[in-house]
Order: structure tokens, then sequence, then C-alpha cells
């Protein structure tokens, strides 16, 4: 397996964990109080926009060409960063 499929498949099973993770939360949500729901799903809104942002960053690299490989990587690398960022800020204000 290459580096580059490997990298692949790491993003992908860290998509579905932060997916695992955003139903998570709706399900908090559901069990909330109402103002603590909206927030919650607000919440959930903004982390699954993030994701999707990595899963399109993803796209483009599966469709990449070697040469372009390195510069999408980086990007998809700096939306990781944001989403995971996003995400331990959500778990520490929702635990």
């Amino acid at each position: 397996m290459s580096n580059r499929e490997a990298y692949e498949q790491k993003l992908r099973a860290k998509l579905d964990e932060w997916q695992a993770e955003i139903d998570k939360l709706r399900a908090q949500a559901r069990g909330a109080d109402a103002d603590a729901r909206i927030e919650r799903e607000k919440e959930a809104e903004r982390l699954e926009a993030k994701r999707e942002e990595v899963r399109q960053k993803l796209e483009e690299m599966r469709e990449a060409g070697d040469d372009a490989w390195d510069d999408i990587r980086a990007g998809a690398e700096r939306a990781w960063d944001s989403l995971s960022d996003a995400f331990e800020k959500a778990r520490a204000r929702f635990k």
C-alpha cells in the first residue's frame, strides 16, 4: 500500500469516527431541554459542514494526479485540523 493510499484510508476512518461523534451529539440533543437542544443541534450542523469539507478534500485527493496530490493534501490537513479543533471544543462544552 502506498503512502497516498494509507493516508486516504486514515482520513476515511477519521471521517467515520467524526460522523459517529456528530450522531452522538444529535442523540444528546434529543434528550436535552429546548435551549440545550437548539445549541447542540446548531453545533452538530456546524460540525457536519466541516466534516463535509474534509470529505470533499478527500475526493479531490482521490481524483488528483501525483503532481497535485501534495497541494491538495495540505488543504485537506488544514480542513482536518480545523474540524479536529471544533470537535475538541464541542466535547469540552457539552460534557
